[in-house]
């Protein structure tokens, strides 16, 4: 099985990005990632040029939410605007013919009860229109996460398969949040799988800070602490397509994209 590998891209023109990187794999945003604005196609032309340029490229876009997201919150004036933002930001992602849409999977704060942010999750799954694959990514740090230790993740799939509309629900496994997040990349992959059933993409990123940290730093293959080998196999094992989501432009994507590949050989 030959995995794909892409690369997270500037949003301006993600074909070209691609184009650019040797790959027919690509994640953007839509507008600003720290913004309640809503989704801004940068593409000229807009959403129907970007997916008809997408398409004749042989291009899969896929869209990543903003990070301000989070449905689980137990604040109104964060959770509301957050299922506001989510469906606009599937619309957009639909509109340019994405192949999925990727969100955190937020937190609540102390002293609230996880499961309140687990049932948020099933709320808003049920509350949001999906139209193309909604997945949830692993969070490195916070105590209070939805999707940092497994033991959360496993109390939000539950409450989120639970809900009408699971079926378009799936996982983006993260090496760099994993590590930083307390779970031993030589299980994530299993544990996951136990806990979801599946693992529709991965982010490969290597970690500039050590294991539990709860430090979200992204950094190159070979120049942060991930145990090449093991990172590898993660890749192998989920069996997804990879996204990196490592500094540079094109040059350096295409760079991990050989150090990578040479590891999957």
């Amino acid at each position: 099985m030959t995995i794909r590998i892409g690369a997270h891209v500037d949003q301006a023109d993600p074909v070209a990005e691609a184009v650019a990187r040797g790959t027919t794999l690509v994640q953007h945003f839509l507008g600003d990632p720290q913004s309640y604005k809503g989704p801004e196609v940068r593409y000229p032309g807009g959403a129907a040029a970007l997916r008809a340029a997408a398409e004749e490229a042989g291009v899969d876009l896929y869209v990543h939410a903003p990070y301000i997201v989070n449905v689980a919150s137990t604040n109104n004036r964060i959770r509301i605007p957050s299922r506001k933002l989510l469906q606009q930001h599937m619309d957009a992602a639909a509109e340019i013919g994405a192949k999925g849409l990727i969100v955190h999977g937020g937190h609540v704060t102390a002293g609230d009860d996880p499961g309140k942010g687990f049932d948020n999750w099933r709320k808003a799954v049920e509350a949001t229109d999906i139209k193309v694959p909604l997945l949830i990514e692993n969070t490195a740090g916070g105590d209070h996460a939805m999707a940092r230790r497994l033991i959360r993740i496993e109390g939000l799939w539950a409450a989120v398969q639970a809900a009408d509309g699971a079926e378009q629900v799936g996982f983006c496994l993260d090496t760099c949040h994993a590590w930083a997040g307390g779970i031993p990349l030589t299980e994530v992959v299993e544990r996951v799988h136990a806990i979801t059933g599946r693992i529709d993409l991965v982010h490969a990123n290597d970690s500039r800070d050590g294991f539990d940290s709860g430090a979200d730093r992204h950094t190159s293959f070979g120049a942060g602490q991930l145990d090449p080998d093991e990172l590898a196999a993660v890749v192998r094992d989920a069996g997804a397509p990879v996204i990196c989501e490592t500094p540079g432009g094109p040059e350096e994507h295409r760079a991990d994209a050989a150090w990578l590949a040479e590891r999957l050989a």
